[in-house]
């Protein structure tokens, strides 16, 4: 199960769901998506990189992914014109946030890793460099898609291990935090 929360602006750090805007439960069970305790029976179809088509309820939407953001589980969406912001909540969110805890990928971290392999495209940020969350680090290009890696908080460069125009593998050191 999924919780998503939907808004025309970006959440922050402070936002609870009454601010979010719409929140919606999807479920994913024996091979049937339902939204909202809705069975969802429409049609979704990729129709280039970061482009969907959907037809949901006898109406179409075009949809564009503009900007995610994996550890943090948001994205930004441009549907049928419009822009919508997206924060997800997994199982283990939910547990944890039942038991009055936070995710643990919110804790302060070292170290920047690739989230997957490919080739860095452009690296926005030097040794000694103070980040704020959500400040572009550099690029990762995987699979044809130029994939932004942003800092999920704030801090101080302290090593750039990796350059423009290097290959890494998944889980490679790209930096470190002091």
């Amino acid at each position: 199960m999924l919780k998503i929360a939907v808004s025309d602006s970006p959440a922050t750090e402070n936002d609870d769901e009454q601010s979010a805007g719409n929140v919606f439960e999807i479920n994913n069970e024996k091979n049937s998506l339902s939204i909202g305790g809705q069975l969802f029976e429409g049609d979704i179809v990729p129709i280039g990189t970061n482009h969907f088509h959907a037809i949901w309820q006898n109406k179409s939407y075009n949809i564009e992914v503009l900007d995610h953001n994996v550890a943090e589980k948001t994205f930004h969406l441009l549907i049928n014109g419009q822009h919508f912001h997206t924060k997800a909540k997994d199982e283990l969110d939910l547990l944890l946030e039942g038991m009055g805890l936070q995710n643990s990928a919110s804790t302060k971290i070292n170290n920047v890793k690739a989230p997957m392999p490919g080739l860095i495209q452009s690296v926005a940020v030097a040794e000694g460099d103070t980040i704020n969350k959500g400040d572009t680090l550099l690029v990762l290009v995987a699979m044809k898609m130029e994939n932004t890696i942003k800092s999920s908080g704030n801090g101080v460069v302290k090593t750039l291990k990796v350059a423009a125009g290097e290959i890494v593998e998944k889980n490679q050191v790209l930096l470190e935090f002091q």
